[in-house]
């Protein structure tokens, strides 16, 4: 609820990264890398329903759930270049530096 409030997602997966897999994580990742702060929590909103996953998983793009202000264009050329090369740095990140197990979660705050 603060406008002083940073938030950052590091992905941990607990099965092989396959481009099939990590529809949700990329569009995570290419939502930060790409839209501006009031257009992120909507789309992340509505990106992590359960529906959704599943919806993507049936093979639905994922252009369909952008939300109305995202720079769509910008969105999906991100999204089709990102690969898995970065979700695979997260996951070594998180094994290797925080020592979390495959999938474990975790909240750090003010870094620690």
């Amino acid at each position: 609820r603060s406008s002083h409030t940073r938030i950052g997602i590091l992905n941990n997966p607990s099965s092989k990264i396959k481009e099939d897999n990590t529809a949700i994580a990329r569009g995570i990742l290419t939502a930060f890398l790409t839209q501006n702060n009031s257009n992120i929590k909507s789309f992340l909103s509505k990106l992590i329903k359960e529906e959704t996953a599943k919806s993507l998983a049936a093979g639905t793009k994922i252009a369909k759930f952008l939300v109305p202000g995202m720079d769509g264009d910008t969105f999906e050329k991100k999204y089709n270049t990102l690969g898995l090369d970065l979700i695979k740095t997260h996951q070594m990140f998180c094994q290797e530096v925080l020592k979390l197990l495959p999938g474990q979660m975790a909240v750090t705050s003010n870094g620690r």
